[in-house]
């Protein structure tokens, strides 16, 4: 078996060794923008790490598995305010992923599980790998990182504390980076949770919604810099723990496990359609 489960770390000839032997491979992506003021700007970092981690339990409970180099800017949404940021609109974003499974798959490379760590790529590598189901029949799965993480969460911290500390820029993003890289969380800018004001004359709602009459919500074209300055939405990052963040990070690779198990149980060995 290759060294690495890195394929950029793997030879050439490793390369072509274990494609023979038609393993499942991650393509890890996430964004580089506002995740908090105390928090580093690239969860791509922790979508990558998880990945590996991903790949490395796989890989000894029998299912070989590589990670792809991570695709480290995602989608452009409402982050288009932060300094230094860098995102790809939906359009090209859409035209990167095509490419990376085209080059996949034209070699027999079918088992590919997604880790996504940014809500702003969901919609892109959905329509790419429906593309790809309905022209080849075979099922290219998503796991959402920080989707699960939020599900994981009352089950670690309980419903009620669950509740407090979810958000952007606070669980599970900022308790998986102090497990993860602690050295990279900036405790002095952490702040407490955030309190809703007002833009446009109506009460934020989120960084895209505001709230109008008796219970309504509606959309609205700003960006998250007009709506929610700090980047932190929804919960309170000071309740986030490496504690918490070692707890979501085990069971978030023992679902990417399972999924890489699965791929390889639901794909035909030869023609590496779905067996549905």
């Amino acid at each position: 078996m290759p060294s690495s489960y890195y394929l950029a770390e793997l030879s050439a000839a490793e390369m072509r060794e274990a494609a023979t032997r038609k393993p499942v491979i991650l393509l890890p992506m996430g964004s580089f923008e506002d995740q908090g003021p105390h928090a580093p700007m690239g969860d791509y970092l922790s979508a990558a790490r998880i990945a590996e981690l991903i790949a490395e339990k796989a890989t000894a409970d029998g299912v070989e598995t590589y990670v792809a180099p991570v695709v480290p800017f995602g989608g452009e949404d409402f982050f288009g305010y932060m300094p230094g940021g860098i995102a790809l609109a939906q359009s090209t974003l859409r035209a990167v992923v095509d490419d990376m499974l085209r080059c996949l798959l034209r070699h027999g490379l079918t088992r590919i599980v997604f880790i996504n760590g940014h809500a702003g790529n969901c919609g892109v590598i959905n329509d790419a790998t429906q593309k790809v189901w309905l022209e080849q029949e075979i099922v290219i799965p998503a796991l959402y990182l920080w989707r699960v993480g939020y599900g994981l969460l009352p089950g670690i911290l309980g419903k009620d504390v669950a509740a407090k500390s979810s958000g952007h820029g606070c669980d599970p993003l900022t308790s998986v980076v102090l497990h993860l890289f602690p050295h990279l969380i900036k405790s002095q800018y952490m702040p407490g949770p955030t309190v809703p004001g007002k833009v446009w004359g109506l009460q934020v709602t989120g960084f895209t919604s505001l709230g109008i009459g008796e219970g309504g919500t509606i959309t609205v074209p700003f960006e998250g810099g007009d709506t929610v300055p700090n980047g932190v939405w929804g919960g309170d990052p000071t309740l986030c723990s490496a504690e918490t963040g070692a707890a979501l990070v085990e069971k978030l690779v023992a679902i990417g496990a399972e999924t890489a198990a699965h791929v390889v149980r639901q794909s035909d060995p030869k023609t590496g359609k779905a067996i549905v």
